[in-house]
């Protein structure tokens, strides 16, 4: 079972974390993290080797001359560290590789579980804030369970071995100098909850900074035109001022424990030289004993600093925990049946009955019904808001209505699977998202079954084959970010050949040209006339050339549909579209209408 098909809530406490972390993401990990940790042991339990080497060094060497003991004593410590370096490297390297592994593969799941979730969720969580989620947060919590596991490994055997050799030298020196641990901890708990305070709000305004990156960068245009580039970064400036106070605040309390353990080595160190260093004077201690033992101790000091510094890093962690938590725990509530049927075959009716959706009190739609014959093609007019782009969201179930019925060729959207009911769609929108790769990679989209002939065909089907020559390297030219590096007209000859590529029974085109002039219109409309034959095909519609030409005309007004015909019967039955017929063309007969659309005269939404 892999990490993503056993994915479960975070839970908010230190054990059930590493729990979760080791069954669902270090476990097919495990025996490299063994390996590691023996390599960490061995570099830990070294230093309690080094310290006991003191003794006969002071005692033999420097005290009763013996020469012949240098060399031993020499080749001993140069094996420690010679073993120490392998260990060392060893190990790190191992945890680097489970480490990035591990992340990606968190990071992997969490993207993946936000896209299933739905339009809803990430309307109220913006792309900065979830691209925090996705990085830093996981980033802090790879880092805890790293810290553990050397902490565990290494920083915790080498304070044993390190405590051992102490012991061994006098146990009444090793309660001296650990007399100040229980003044640790009172204090050790004030600060871990101010460290998890500091924490949360150190993460809230990472993710408020994400944010504003975001929209700065994909609204860099309009903050030219307006001159914005001050107003925005005085925003922004005042953004990382609070993000340098609450990480140095944070800072603070991660080092102040730390901080107390110097303050408890001090104390102890004090106290062992005013008790062992009388006996020394006194002939009962040996200077010997007494580097071994100040040795031990001091070499246990920065392991002790590190161990104190694990919880410190826990806290900090915390709050990326907690959101993780509440994206795990956050669930799709638009899914597949549990015995879903068939997608229907060839190009379907769809039907709409009595639909109503609202978002929170506002209603979208109110009882909208209408028919779309099958291989025919169905425009919706109306003014902004009268619910048109909702249509497209209900029978793609981007959302489902509160009530009320959608079904393609006699079987309701909700009876199929999700992946099956959307792979009947085409989409074309005004604005084509283009992803920052290649002309071919946008419209392949990652399909490696697509021949070079069948590729040419669509190219030269959506008319993408026309501007190609004027690339540096064709197909292969970057189209930039969202699309930058092609024009608007260019943008929507991928989309609509992608869309060919695609072969779907139903096509839904909003407002595919209402962002085109009049060149780029005649030949992105040449280029959907193609894509739309032998298809369903729903178009939103903005221009009059595309409501004229449509088999039928479904007119709605504030999420109503008011009536439905052709363009000759809608306008003898009079009513809002002949009103907005008239609005626009209220200088030109019906018939002179067409001759005004190609001289670029008539404009306007409808």
């Amino acid at each position: 079972m892999t990490a993503r098909a056993a994915m479960r809530p975070i839970p908010d406490n230190k054990d059930g974390l590493f729990l979760w972390l080791w069954r669902f993401y270090l476990r097919p990990h495990w025996r490299m993290l063994i390996l590691a940790l023996i390599l960490m042991a061995i570099e830990g339990g070294s230093l309690g080797l080094l310290a006991s080497t003191m003794e006969p060094m002071f005692d033999n060497v420097f005290v009763q001359k013996q020469s012949g003991a240098v060399w031993e004593i020499g080749l001993i410590i140069l094996g420690i560290f010679l073993a120490r370096a392998v260990t060392s490297m060893g190990y790190k390297v191992i945890l680097t590789r489970t480490s990035e592994l591990t992340a990606a593969e968190l990071r992997a799941d969490l993207l993946d579980h936000l896209m299933k979730l739905d339009g809803r969720f990430h309307q109220e969580n913006p792309p900065g804030y979830l691209i925090e989620r996705v990085q830093g947060d996981v980033s802090a919590i790879n880092r805890i369970w790293s810290g553990i596991i050397t902490g565990l490994g290494r920083d915790l055997v080498a304070v044993l071995t390190l405590f051992g050799v102490a012991l061994s030298v006098d146990w009444r020196w090793t309660l001296i100098a650990l007399v100040g641990i229980p003044l640790l901890v009172a204090p050790s708990l004030i600060v871990q909850r101010y460290i998890r305070k500091r924490a949360r709000r150190a993460r809230e305004v990472a993710a408020r900074m994400s944010i504003r990156l975001d929209e700065v960068f994909h609204g860099i245009s309009a903050i030219k035109l307006n001159a914005l580039e001050p107003y925005q970064a005085a925003r922004y400036d005042v953004l990382t001022k609070d993000r340098v106070r609450t990480e140095v605040r944070a800072a603070a309390g991660q080092a102040a424990i730390p901080a107390l353990i110097d303050v408890m080595t001090g104390i102890g160190f004090l106290g062992v030289l005013l008790y062992g260093g009388a006996e020394i004077l006194a002939g009962t201690k040996t200077v010997g004993q007494f580097m071994a033992f100040f040795t031990a101790m001091s070499l246990a000091f920065e392991p002790l600093r590190r161990l104190g510094n694990i919880s410190g890093l826990w806290q900090s962690a915390a709050a990326s925990i907690e959101r993780m938590r509440a994206i795990f725990d956050a669930e799709p509530s638009i899914i597949s049946p549990p015995r879903p049927l068939p997608a229907p075959t060839g190009a379907p009716r769809i039907v709409l009955q009595d639909v109503h959706l609202t978002y929170g009190d506002l209603p979208v739609l109110r009882g909208a019904s209408f028919v779309a014959e099958a291989g025919k093609t169905t425009a919706l007019v109306g003014a902004s808001g009268a619910g048109k782009s909702t249509v497209f969201n209900v029978l793609t179930r981007l959302v489902d209505p509160q009530a009320g019925s959608a079904t393609i060729g006699d079987i309701p959207t909700t009876a199929m699977t999700i992946q099956d009911l959307r792979g009947l769609f085409s989409v074309v929108t005004q604005d084509a998202l283009l992803f920052d790769e290649t002309i071919r990679d946008n419209i392949l989209l990652g399909r490696t079954d697509v021949s070079d002939a069948r590729l040419a065909e669509v190219v030269e089907a959506a008319h993408v084959a026309d501007f190609l020559p004027r690339l540096p390297n064709g197909l292969d030219s970057p189209a930039g970010p969202r699309g930058s590096a092609l024009s608007g007209g260019q943008r929507q000859r991928v989309a609509i050949a992608r869309a060919l590529l695609r072969d779907t029974p139903v096509l839904l085109l909003d407002e595919a040209t209402s962002a085109l002039d009049t060149l780029s219109e005649a030949i992105v409309q040449s280029a959907l006339e193609r894509l739309s034959h032998g298809r369903t095909t729903l178009v939103i519609a903005h221009r009059l050339s595309t409501v004229r030409e449509a088999d039928s005309i479904v007119v709605m007004d504030r999420g109503r549909v008011l009536d439905q015909g052709t363009h000759e019967e809608l306008l003898e039955r009079g009513g809002i579209y002949a009103d907005l017929y008239a609005m626009q063309f209220r200088s030109e007969s019906p018939a002179d209408g067409t001759a005004a659309l190609l001289a670029g005269a008539a404009g306007g939404d409808i």
